[in-house]
């Protein structure tokens, strides 16, 4: 058999814990050796010396430490591991005082220590090996700690991904319904708008799967968002749209902006037959990124129990909860003719 195989048969936990004795025997042996050449007495010294010593930190790392230890009873645990090292050291001076000549009775043995001296190396292998466990115990409990923290962070991830998933067809097909109704009437801006659309696809199938992606792009494709939005929304719509301050190198998460912009124009000029407005601004400071929208309710958003705004807000809402915990806010107010949105972001 091999090492690798006899590795792999035995339980590790055995093989530390021999690999320990085995290295303290070997110390031992030397230590106590009487003469410059190890005597089978030496041999059979240090292993009796070992054994009684071993029998006090077993007591304490498979009763001491998991019952009172572990549960919080430290004073319990206290009082009863000095009891363990005085009844191994006990234990330890009786053997070599007393029984080893009941024992080995054709082997003459002197009793080296003192039972201070023998405390001290109680003392010294409960403590070793007292620290070796719990510091096991504590990497075991940073280890569980850390997938923990790498679960929490792949579903908060995941999470992510699925909201973003739904901005997307959402978007999409609100905007390919626009364009097939422009191609029924032949407008010459059905081309324009594909283009468009080409672009703005290309940004949310390439771009947006980073976690962070630049404020500049970010605002380039949501004006050409809205830029699309002003040919389908005829000469009655007003939009209006503002940029105070400059982007910079400033990041941002992909797509906050999207679901208030889309949902200004679904509920505002969409459903309004007369004149409408959509008012939009982004404020871009130091400390922080403002996004303001406000628009005109239509005729059937005006209408009794009509307060849904699709899920784009609830979205938004999770995601910002996700990317930015509290470092935003967003509020919503509305009147009986207006609707109003703010979004901050703090940087």
């Amino acid at each position: 058999m091999t090492v690798r195989s006899l590795y792999d048969s035995v339980p590790a936990r055995v093989i530390q814990h021999l690999a320990f004795w085995g290295l303290s025997y070997y110390i031992m042996v030397h230590v106590f050796a009487s003469s410059s050449e190890i005597q089978a007495t030496d041999h059979i010294y240090s292993a009796i010396f070992l054994f009684t010593i071993a029998i006090g930190v077993y007591i304490n790392l498979l009763l001491l430490i998991p019952v009172f230890l572990n549960r919080g009873r430290f004073i319990s645990y206290g009082i009863l591991l000095s009891l363990c090292i005085i009844a191994a050291t006990g234990l330890n001076h009786l053997t070599f005082s007393h029984l080893i000549d009941y024992l080995l009775p054709g082997y003459y043995f002197i009793s080296y220590f003192g039972f201070d001296d023998i405390l001290k190396f109680v003392v010294v292998f409960v403590g070793i090996t007292s620290l070796i466990k719990l510091s096991k115990g504590y990497f075991k409990l940073l280890e569980s700690r850390n997938a923990l923290m790498k679960d929490q962070k792949e579903k908060s991830e995941a999470e992510l991904r699925a909201l973003r998933a739904q901005v997307n067809p959402h978007f999409l097909f609100n905007s390919l319904n626009s364009i097939y109704a422009m191609v029924l009437k032949r407008s010459e801006n059905a081309a324009d708008m594909i283009l468009r659309l080409s672009d703005i696809l290309r940004y949310i199938l390439y771009e947006t799967r980073k976690d962070r992606v630049d404020l500049s792009t970010e605002l380039d494709h949501m004006q050409n968002y809205i830029s699309l939005q002003r040919i389908r929304s005829g000469p009655n719509a007003t939009i209006e749209v503002r940029i105070t301050g400059e982007p910079g190198k400033r990041i941002i998460a992909p797509l906050l902006f999207l679901p208030l912009i889309e949902n200004s124009f679904k509920h505002g000029i969409k459903a309004e037959t007369g004149p409408a407005f959509v008012r939009m601004e982004w404020t871009i400071d130091d400390s922080s990124i403002r996004f303001a929208v406000e628009n005109n309710k239509g005729e059937a958003e005006k209408e009794p129990g009509h307060q849904d705004h699709g899920i784009g807000l609830e979205n938004l809402k999770k995601r910002l909860d996700m990317s930015y915990p509290g470092k935003h806010r967003f509020e919503i107010s509305e009147t009986e003719d207006r609707f109003n949105a703010e979004l901050v972001i703090l940087t």
